[in-house]
């Protein structure tokens, strides 16, 4: 029997620990950038790499939450890795920072349409949570072969200089600019409007355009230092504010600006272990991800103590709702039971994973009770949609989902989204899907995005077909059969959580044994805003002292 268990046991956990494996293996070698030889090229002409001065920028020891490392890695013949820019969230002077720094070492840190989303997705964090940011600008400009995707649009590269104008102008957010490198043409107003410029000799170069531009445009011949290096930028131009010998100078430099910054840090509770080990989620979820699991012991992993205050536990046992915390920090958390769940009518059971009327009703009434209270939103992801068929379209499906989605898309609280299996059609977004604005959103490896299964795609598609040949006592021909393996295959790799990273569906694909600090730094990092969580910019004009359009007591 002990032989037995051990293989069962073996079988659970390959599924997520294989591919958590592909996963930390993929991650190594995106974060090696360019290569080495491009990093000795770094360090020959006296910079570190992007990497290096996040390192040294952060407090010792700090996580740093980078923020899609995986955006575009299947895509330019594996020429892009992380588009070319380092986003996330770091701690410097105990205090939550969002950096953007460009690795130069990716063709030259050049912008990539990609680069663009990630830069706009790490201003919006700032802005949403009011946080500083830190831009260490190292870039030779558009990556001109792509440019039809960098330079136009309303989220083109132009919305990161709206972005700065709305983070100066109104929502008072800190911005620090580092010139590390080149930065030229329209990517030279980014530090231009940022608060604080710093440079660093012979190494950095700020203008609307370089030499050989200038040569052609106008006949002058100027070298690079004269026409926009850090002497030029300090002592003539005065556009820059700081004059730095070399980076490690550089990035102590920004260290003691945002250590004078003024901080009052948000109250944050003592934290305490989880109730199970973090490691035991690879033994909690199944093999095949359509089987059944208890989402609570999945949930005891993760929340301190495994301790869920649950609320309404009896009715609509299909969704889990309690208050709970994470590192210290109180949240109400949603959750999508799994298996199949006793009706206490004594009337067919229900399938977990499927949003019922009365657990729609259940999940918007907790959700707005919540958003009173103040207290931060987690959801726990693994919904297979919304229940469909006459019953439930009678018991008025479409109008408690309604309630459900209004409930969640206008809480003014954090909202903080793991996916742990499935996250699929309409229940995907009541869950706080990315298209409402949460402020993270991460999915563990076995993450599974999309509208519907590959089964389900066969039977939508192929359906009716099948079953014609079922009634004529006929299987499908090799044609038929080729093809719906081949659609079975382009949902596999559509679902796969990578697939989700490298478009930004996601902010970050994590592993169940760093789920509980990357959740706590997510939740610390949103509690800097007391104003309603609504849309990238928050909704407060802080320059005019009042709130837009919310009404009495939806601050917290």
């Amino acid at each position: 029997m002990a032989a037995t268990g051990s293989k069962a046991r073996s079988a659970d956990e390959g599924r997520l620990r294989q591919l958590a494996r592909e996963l930390v293996a993929l991650e190594a070698r995106l974060r090696q950038g360019g290569g080495p030889d491009k990093v000795e090229r770094q360090h020959a002409q006296g910079k570190l790499t992007a990497r290096e001065r996040i390192d040294r920028l952060l407090d010792p020891g700090a996580r740093f939450l980078e923020i899609g490392l995986l955006v575009a890695y299947d895509r330019y013949d594996g020429q892009a890795p992380a588009a070319g820019v380092v986003t996330g969230i770091g701690l410097v002077h105990g205090r939550p920072v969002v950096i953007v720094a460009n690795d130069a070492t990716v063709k030259a840190g050049s912008w990539w349409p990609e680069t663009i989303t990630k830069m706009l997705r790490a201003q919006e964090i700032a802005m949403r949570c009011r946080v500083p940011i830190v831009y260490l600008v190292d870039s030779a400009g558009v990556n001109l072969p792509y440019q039809g995707g960098v330079f136009p649009g309303q989220y083109g590269a132009s919305r990161i200089f709206y972005y700065n104008s709305l983070m100066r102008r109104y929502l008072r957010v800190p911005q620090i600019a580092a010139v590390m490198g080149p930065c030229i043409a329209g990517g030279a107003y980014l530090p231009a409007l940022s608060d604080v410029i710093l440079m660093v000799e012979g190494t950095s170069f700020m203008g609307l355009g370089g030499p050989n531009l200038v040569k052609g445009a106008t006949g002058q011949t100027v070298d690079a230092e004269t026409l926009g290096g850090a002497w030029t930028h300090n002592a003539i131009s005065g556009v820059a504010h700081y004059r730095l010998p070399d980076d490690d100078a550089c990035i102590a430099r920004i260290r003691e600006l945002i250590a004078e910054l003024p901080y009052t840090p948000p109250a944050i509770g003592e934290a305490t272990p989880p109730g199970r080990d973090p490691a035991d989620a690879y033994r909690i979820l199944p093999a095949d991800h359509r089987q059944p699991y208890e989402m609570r012991d999945v949930l005891a992993t993760i929340l301190d103590g495994g301790r869920l205050d649950e609320f309404q536990a009896d009715f609509a046992p299909e969704m889990i709702c309690g208050t709970a915390k994470v590192q210290g920090i109180t949240v109400g958390v949603i959750a999508n039971a799994r298996g199949m769940v006793k009706n206490p009518t004594g009337g067919p059971p229900k399938f977990g994973g499927i949003i019922y009327t009365e657990s729609a009703e259940k999940v918007a009434y907790f959700i707005e009770t919540m958003n009173r209270h103040g207290t931060p939103l987690l959801f726990v992801q693994d919904v297979s949609g919304f229940m469909v068929g006459t019953e439930a379209e009678h018991s008025g499906i479409i109008r408690a989902g309604a309630r459900f989605v209004e409930a969640m898309a206008t809480a003014v609280v954090p909202k903080v989204v793991l996916t742990v299996n499935h996250a699929s059609g309409a229940g995907y977004y009541a869950m706080a899907g990315q298209g409402f604005d949460p402020d993270f959103i991460f999915t563990w490896p076995t993450g599974r995005m999309g509208v519907m299964e590959g089964e389900s795609a066969v039977v939508a598609l192929f359906g009716p077909q099948l079953a014609e040949l079922k009634k004529e006592g006929r299987e499908p021909d090799e044609a038929l059969a080729a093809k719906i393996d081949a659609v079975r295959a382009d949902y596999e790799h559509q679902l796969d959580a990578r697939f989700a990273a490298a478009r930004g569906f996601v902010d970050a694909v994590i592993l169940p044994e760093e789920t509980r600090e990357v959740l706590g730094l997510a939740l610390r990092t949103s509690l800097h805003n007391p104003q309603p969580h609504l849309g990238p910019f928050g909704l407060t004009l802080a320059a005019e002292g009042r709130l837009l359009n919310v009404p009495d007591g939806c601050t917290r």
